[in-house]
């Protein structure tokens, strides 16, 4: 189960969301750790031991491509982003883009994180306008 929290301006938690199934907070697991958190499920669900979640790297960051309005289509900035970030992975959920809707994702893993987090978040800005 993953609880959804919000942090507020004045140190107040928020629960956002309450999600009995693997969550979009984990999704950096997919290239973060072992074994992520959708096999995982399986694993659980189908009673099998389940796997390793040691670290792949130091650092993972992920960072959420938001839509909104945009000049041509998501697909159209795989190559500039990937010259410019060639470690980053992108994952692109084919929803139609809409203003603060979540339509895919960037993780960068490595050992720094001041580089890790500007990799991952220059990235998504190649999905962005």
């Amino acid at each position: 189960m993953a609880v959804e929290l919000f942090e507020t301006t004045d140190e107040r938690l928020l629960i956002n969301e309450l999600a009995m199934r693997p969550h979009n907070s984990g999704h950096w697991s997919i290239e973060g750790s072992t074994t992520s958190q959708f096999e995982q499920h399986l694993r659980a669900v189908l009673d099998l031991p389940l796997g390793a979640t040691t670290p792949r790297d130091e650092w993972s960051v992920m960072v959420n491509i938001l839509g909104g309005p945009l000049r041509g289509t998501l697909f159209d900035r795989y190559p500039a982003a990937f010259a410019a970030h060639p470690s980053a992975k992108v994952h692109n959920y084919g929803k139609d883009p809409r203003p603060g809707r979540k339509v895919g994702h960037v993780t960068v893993g490595g050992a720094d994180l001041d580089d890790v987090a500007y990799e991952a978040r220059a990235t998504a800005a190649f999905f962005q306008d």
